[in-house]
């Protein structure tokens, strides 16, 4: 119900969203929906969240009650940085983690996206954490934003911004559950 990308280029980082909610048959656009965005700051990172609507206040709040932002500049920190978030989503905000035996672990129930001065990186469900080192996209229009990503990546005319949302307007175009406006944000890899 989300379309989330992120780019590596040139010495840049970008991370893009598109803006619409869904819920069943209905949308809520950015033209009704004053708190639209699905990008949160998080210290020197930029967090895309994919799934339910309330992941995104889940995050802000518990992001913010902490001390001081996590780092997210690896693999290994965003791993602890999650799994000690998944035990504070069971506890104080109720996520609902089935009793599913087939899977191996609880789920976390959405995906994320980070942008970090130092990488790219994606959380699954599962708290499965990937570096990518040129681009990727989440959500339920990612098959779109990775093709038109894949296409326009190499062009130079195109930065990592550019890129990030062509391919979250990719899916906005072709998928009906992506949505104009698209949210983006920019940071220099160190």
């Amino acid at each position: 119900m989300t379309t989330v990308a992120v780019v590596r280029k040139e010495g840049r980082i970008a991370i893009a969203a598109d803006t619409l909610t869904k819920w069943g048959g209905g949308k809520e656009s950015a033209d009704y929906v004053a708190n639209h965005e699905k990008i949160i700051r998080v210290g020197d990172s930029y967090v895309a969240i994919t799934g339910s609507a309330t992941f995104k206040l889940i995050l802000a709040d518990y992001f913010e009650s902490l001390d001081e932002p996590p780092r997210l500049d690896s693999v290994g920190e965003i791993f602890r940085v999650w799994n000690t978030l998944h035990g504070a989503l069971k506890e104080h905000y109720y996520l609902q983690t089935g009793d599913d035996k087939e899977e191996d672990l609880e789920s976390s129930r959405m995906d994320v996206l980070i942008a970090s001065p130092r990488g790219i990186f994606g959380v699954a469900a599962h708290r499965t954490v990937q570096e990518f080192s040129k681009f990727y996209a989440y959500g339920s229009g990612s098959p779109y934003a990775l093709g038109a990503m894949y296409a326009a990546f190499r062009a130079p005319s195109l930065d990592a911004e550019g890129v990030a949302r062509l391919g979250v307007m990719a899916a906005a175009e072709f998928h009906d559950e992506s949505g104009l406006p698209v949210q983006s944000f920019v940071l220099d890899e160190e």
